[in-house]
């Protein structure tokens, strides 16, 4: 199933580690950038290791944010933990495709060298956190197998123009969080790979929360960032299909399958076209239905 929730963990602290599989997210994911200070980032690196080695792995996906190509710690991130087999890892600041490739390429490598099945380690890329990003969006067209998701910063795209907050005095995200935005879904889209909602940083605040996953979901982003566990409950409930959903969604299957020369069929007495069954197999494969189940 496409993970819904993405809980960040940070990588230097034992007991938020510890804690993190019984949290109940879809995917974790330690951290080694933002969480952990430089003087914290070498033993975060053994501290994440052991936990990919000893964690539960049947409740959540294990993922690792490692520090990206603005930082001189990427490879010995990779080093470090790919001998815990993570489920994938997270490429912050992605300022253009070739960094997924060079990424995707020293996956390979390092697969080889401990045994580990060829692509079997996952990319999500948080490709919009910099200008940069933004104006190299066409390089993300073609992405690696590997790459399964693409995901935006609003607080590091804020920090890196030099805005003064990236949010209006009613809540709404400014002009330039909406390009944003509206760009990782656009790209994420032209690679066939999940668009995955950025943060929404303000946990105590429930409403909010609900409101941003709600939007999130119309829009067509798959699942959301977290920072805090008391965010995931509506988180799951924004992005798990209502039985009448997958009900319809099945419906509109199943009468393409039984008009397979059709462009257009009638279901509870609408007519429907090809991008609807498009979109009724995506919410299939976002609750983790087959087509025919």
């Amino acid at each position: 199933m496409i993970p819904r929730s993405w809980l960040f963990v940070p990588g230097d602290s034992e007991k938020m580690l510890a804690k993190s599989p019984g949290l109940g997210a879809d995917a974790l994911i330690f951290d080694l950038e933002d969480a952990v200070v430089e003087e914290r980032k070498a033993p975060a690196r053994g501290m994440v290791r052991e936990r990919l080695r000893t964690a539960d792995r049947d409740s959540s996906q294990l993922w690792v944010r490692i520090n990206g190509y603005d930082t001189a710690h990427l490879l010995a991130d990779l080093e470090a933990i790919l001998p815990g087999r993570p489920d994938g890892i997270v490429l912050p600041k992605a300022e253009h495709g070739a960094q997924a490739e060079q990424l995707a390429a020293e996956l390979n490598a390092l697969e080889a060298e401990h045994g580990l099945a060829p692509g079997s380690t996952q990319i999500a890329l948080i490709a919009f956190e910099t200008p940069r990003a933004v104006l190299n969006i066409a390089s993300y067209q073609a992405l690696p197998a590997r790459v399964c998701g693409l995901s935006w910063g609003a607080e590091d795209m804020a920090a890196a123009i030099g805005a003064q907050a990236n949010r209006d005095e009613q809540g709404a995200y400014t002009a330039p969080y909406v390009l944003t935005r509206s760009l990782c879904l656009m790209a994420a889209g032209a690679a066939g790979v999940s668009a995955i909602d950025t943060a929404f940083t303000d946990f105590r605040d429930s409403e909010g929360l609900r409101e941003s996953c709600g939007q999130a979901r119309r829009d067509g982003f798959l699942g959301k960032i977290a920072i805090h566990p008391g965010q995931l409950d509506a988180i799951h409930a924004a992005f798990t299909p209502s039985a009448d959903e997958l009900q319809r969604a099945r419906a509109i299957v199943a009468a393409f399958a039984a008009s397979p020369g059709s462009g257009i069929v009638s279901v509870a007495g609408k007519m429907l076209d090809r991008p609807h069954l498009q979109q009724a197999q995506r919410l299939l494969a976002m609750a983790g239905v087959a087509d025919g189940d």
